[in-house]
């Protein structure tokens, strides 16, 4: 819990206060005058001061002037209700302003608002101080993303096992892919990356399989080939056309394949990870999905959780990790982000997942060029409505019903690429009543 310091000039207000306080599992020093205050300041910065207006010494304000540049977060407490005097604590940077008596309720809410406000200057420091692990598996430091550090790195270990990544769209699986890849022993191999959902089914096939002409002796080498001997990754694989199901069944199960037009077996070297959002058992009992290619995918499945279930913490350290890979192609841009933007980004609720906040933070990053922290302002109207004193209420204020379904579809069909199918899915409605919108609202060709 935190380090307090109760600075009053009534002893047993103060022991009453240390008392609760203690309770709710805090630290707390107590000092009855200005010089007895900077002494416990210099001894050790507690992380919240509680300090009286009026000590015999010198005012709070005295204090305060004092410990300023140590940037403290300060609750001032005072005898008398003054308005001028509140307004000008919180203007010289005090976090808040109580009146005595002060009751306990109170003064426990205003500490967990000052705590909030320590625990942000603690991300802040460690976001500027991080930087990038490269491709290491510092995928997250909470408890959660460690146990999947370590799932990443078992599966890795074991390269000819088919991995199966579960998760919403945004969630990184393809990361995790190339991850699983770089740290096998496969590594020097090639990775080769395809989405199902982006080809009709014949062009998925000869993309996947090449095609031979027997007739003329040319052949095209599919990507089952091109990946020999390293890792294919097959995204969406949800997607996949039934005419090709029993096909990567036999790779899987055979080690080998025919191209598009030809007899021959090949025999190949590869490592299948594959990647969905969707559930693949619903998609088994639809009939869209072979049961037995579902069991032969699902052999070792990992599932990715999404941005808003993860830890502040792992927040931090991913917008740490996005920055670092987009400075090198942004110059001039931002390095950081202030503790008012890093407030509205980790309250979003990211319905994108990563993929959005990297949007939002190269975003943000163009915006305020030259400058050496990416401030609230330069975050979308949503991500800002985030931040305290922000709500939903507040930005769609003014608008007409049509004009928040169309920002709404806009934003869906951004976060899915343009994908119809996926952005439907995600709104709940059809894909037909979907385009039928799009037309109605003039919104930029999709696709899918």
């Amino acid at each position: 819990m935190a380090d307090l310091l109760i600075v009053d000039d009534e002893p047993m207000l103060a022991e009453s206060y240390g008392r609760f306080l203690e309770r709710a599992g805090h630290t707390v020093r107590l000092a009855t005058s200005g010089e007895g205050a900077l002494a416990a300041w210099r001894e050790r910065r507690p992380d919240v001061t509680l300090l009286d207006l009026r000590l015999p010494d010198m005012t709070g304000f005295d204090v305060f002037a004092r410990i300023r540049d140590e940037a403290p977060v300060v609750i001032m407490i005072s005898g008398h209700a003054d308005v001028p005097l509140a307004v000008r604590a919180v203007q010289e940077g005090v976090e808040n302003f109580l009146t005595k008596p002060v009751e306990l309720s109170h003064l426990g809410v205003a500490l967990d608002r000052a705590l909030e406000k320590v625990r942000l200057r603690q991300l802040s420091r460690y976001l500027t101080a991080r930087r990038s692990t490269g491709g290491s598996l510092a995928i997250g430091s909470s408890p959660r993303m460690r146990e999947l550090a370590g799932q990443v790195e078992l599966l890795a270990a074991s390269e000819r096992t088919t991995v199966l990544l579960l998760g919403e769209s945004g969630t990184g699986k393809g990361r995790i892919a190339e991850l699983i890849h770089a740290h096998s022993p496969r590594a020097n191999g090639p990775f080769v990356e395809v989405n199902c959902a982006a080809h009709s089914s014949d062009a998925l096939d000869a993309e996947l399989f090449g095609t031979e002409d027997i007739a003329r002796g040319s052949w095209r080498a599919g990507l089952l080939e091109v990946a020999t001997g390293g890792s294919l990754f097959l995204d969406e694989i949800g997607a996949l056309p039934a005419p090709l199901q029993p096909k990567l069944l036999r790779v899987l199960e055979g080690k080998s394949f025919r191209r598009v037009g030809g007899t021959r077996e090949i025999a190949v070297d590869v490592r299948i990870i594959a990647a969905t959002n969707q559930d693949l058992v619903n998609e088994v009992n639809a009939g869209s999905l072979r049961e037995d290619l579902y069991y032969r995918l699902s052999v070792m499945p990992l599932t990715l959780p999404p941005l808003r279930s993860r830890s502040r913490e792992d927040l931090v350290e991913l917008i740490a990790r996005l920055m670092d890979e987009l400075i090198p192609h942004l110059p001039n841009a931002p390095r950081t982000v202030s503790e008012e933007a890093l407030d509205a980004l980790l309250r979003y609720a990211w319905p994108g997942n990563i993929r959005e906040l990297r949007n939002v933070l190269e975003r943000g990053m163009i915006v305020g060029r030259g400058a050496s922290l990416l401030e609230l302002q330069s975050l979308p109207v949503d991500v800002r409505g985030a931040a305290p004193g922000g709500s939903v209420a507040d930005r769609l204020e003014g608008q007409s019903l049509a004009e928040v379904e169309r920002g709404h579809i806009e934003r869906t069909l951004r976060l899915h690429d343009g994908n119809r199918t996926h952005a439907a899915r995600a709104l709940g409605i059809s894909r037909a009543t979907l385009i039928k919108k799009i037309k109605e609202y003039g919104l930029p060709s999709a696709t899918g």
